[in-house]
């Protein structure tokens, strides 16, 4: 078992960046599939990254292939970089988990897949 806990959220104007991070405690030292996944009100949880804690694999969706970008390091934190923020990247962002290794996400980041979530940090950006 793990636990995720996301910091680094904020209001930023567009164009801006932001720096998410998780931080996760528990069984760190098995090997994940570590994702960041995000919700805008009103809208379905759309799966953003991944990475995988064994082979250090990553996984960007096409929506923000080029803007986000997804880490970690070796105090067993996950970073998501994102820069050139727009409008429509304000949501809720979450950090999610499950043990095993991360598949290619042929038809995108499947949520089902993932155990472990953290409580989420806001995301805000301004026009």
């Amino acid at each position: 078992q793990v636990q995720l806990v996301e910091s680094g959220g904020g209001s930023v104007q567009a164009g801006g960046s932001l720096r998410l991070r998780c931080a996760a405690s528990g069984k760190t030292y098995l090997r994940h599939c570590m994702g960041w996944f995000r919700q805008a009100p009103g809208k379905e949880r759309e799966g953003v990254a991944t990475i995988d804690t064994g082979g250090l694999s990553t996984y960007i969706a096409d929506s923000v292939k080029g803007r986000l970008t997804v880490s970690q390091d070796n105090a067993n934190n996950m970073y998501l970089q994102m820069n050139s923020l727009k409008p429509e990247d304000t949501a809720m962002y979450y950090c999610a988990a499950y043990q095993g290794s991360c598949p290619f996400w042929v038809v995108g980041i499947t949520a089902g897949a993932f155990r472990y979530w953290g409580q989420g940090t806001q995301v805000t950006v301004s026009s």
